[in-house]
């Protein structure tokens, strides 16, 4: 297994993908419109929805990931796996990654996670839809809290508590691993398009709360800095047992590249 890196040097991974065309038997680089065009319907809806809130509030930056890794393709049981990642910065979040996959016609993904800086007390903003031929089968989005009583911030909470309450036919059960989510974690199976758009404009309401209180937050004292590292490492570390997706990364690319992805660009520990 090989890493292959762009001819170019730099990949503008924020606007597009201008990556010269390289390729092997496992993987290449190319230039093509976003993914999202050719997925499930609320994939790109979200992956929309998610980066016109970051433009709305946030002052954004390029965060640079390693040039092979902003776009991939590989093979994965016979069919074309492809991989697209976005990332910002602000001065609030070190890294604001959104990631969208297809493998062939089976199987679209978008996964997104905001990494706060440590001298913000914030919780983890995290959503991720998988969905295949046109149905999606899981649909989780949550503010995770970072601190050792695994409580959101007061003004988070309150603002979430006023939410109402949204009623799915098909709720699903969180993973063993999965302790780190907070009391207003979704994580349901959309049973219809309505349902598709109650999660998405609950999505929106958590991105509104976290991005307002993000830009209206101050940095904490040292000794917070130090428990909300711990916080995010943990957080970090009990994404990084998701069997699912480690498993769909080794077939495709191999447990070496597997491993660096996992630890490189969707769940890096915070320094």
């Amino acid at each position: 297994m090989h890493i292959l890196r762009s001819r170019t040097g730099v990949a503008r991974l924020v606007v597009d993908w201008p990556l010269d065309s390289i390729s092997n038997e496992n993987m290449s680089f190319t230039s093509i419109p976003s993914l999202r065009e050719r997925q499930h319907p609320l994939v790109r809806r979200l992956a929309d929805c998610i980066e016109a809130a970051w433009h709305k509030h946030l002052e954004l930056s390029p965060y640079q990931l390693p040039v092979e890794l902003g776009y991939v393709e590989g093979k994965l049981e016979g069919e074309k796996l492809t991989i697209e990642n976005r990332c910002y910065q602000t001065p609030q979040f070190r890294k604001m990654h959104l990631e969208l996959a297809k493998i062939g016609n089976m199987l679209d993904i978008l996964h997104c996670v905001m990494f706060p800086r440590p001298e913000y007390n914030l919780p983890m903003f995290g959503c991720d839809l998988v969905g295949g031929r046109g149905q999606i089968s899981a649909a989780i989005a949550d503010l995770s809290p970072v601190n050792l009583e695994r409580t959101l911030p007061e003004s988070y909470a309150l603002e979430l508590a006023e939410l109402p309450v949204l009623e799915f036919s098909q709720p699903r059960e969180l993973p063993d691993w999965a302790n780190i989510f907070s009391d207003f974690c979704i994580f349901v199976r959309p049973n219809s398009p309505e349902e598709e758009t109650m999660f998405l404009s609950r999505v929106q309401d958590f991105l509104e709360i976290h991005c307002t209180q993000a830009i209206a937050s101050s940095p904490v004292s040292p000794e917070q800095v130090t428990q909300i590292i711990a916080g995010q490492h943990n957080y970090c570390t009990k994404q990084q047992q998701n069997d699912k997706t480690r498993r769909v990364l080794e077939k495709a690319f191999g447990s070496a590249w597997a491993e660096n992805y996992m630890t490189t660009v969707l769940f890096d520990l915070p320094s």
